[in-house]
């Protein structure tokens, strides 16, 4: 079982910046495809970024160039570097994580964190 605790989230006006963490309870090592999601009211969740285990980043076009994905080895987080920020990047945060163990597939998603920006 890994656990996935996210932070950082808050109000913001657009242009301006946050950085979310997720921190990870299992060793990066252990884990393969790492991803942030976003939800907003009414909509389905979509991809914001993922980053391998190569460490192979991939963004949507509607973030590329504002947002960075990372991994802090000291700290064991998951990062998520917001900036130019939009109001339509108002949505809840969702860290996720793939890991293979013993020949199966799990899938793990933290709790959530909240972005609201204004105009």
């Amino acid at each position: 079982q890994v656990r996935l605790v996210e932070s950082g989230g808050g109000l913001v006006q657009a242009g301006g910046s946050l950085k979310l963490s997720c921190v990870v309870s299992a060793s990066f090592h252990s884990l393969n495809t790492m991803a942030w999601y976003r939800q907003a009211p009414g909509r389905a969740r979509e991809l914001v970024a993922s980053i391998t285990s190569g460490e192979s980043t991939n963004y949507p076009d509607s973030v590329k160039g504002r947002f960075t994905i990372s991994k802090n080895n000291a700290k064991n987080t998951l990062d998520l570097q917001m900036n130019s920020l939009k109001p339509e990047d108002t949505a809840v945060y969702y860290c996720n994580a793939d890991q293979f163990y013993s020949g199966r597939y799990f899938n793990y998603w933290g709790q959530g964190t909240q972005v609201t920006v204004s105009s």
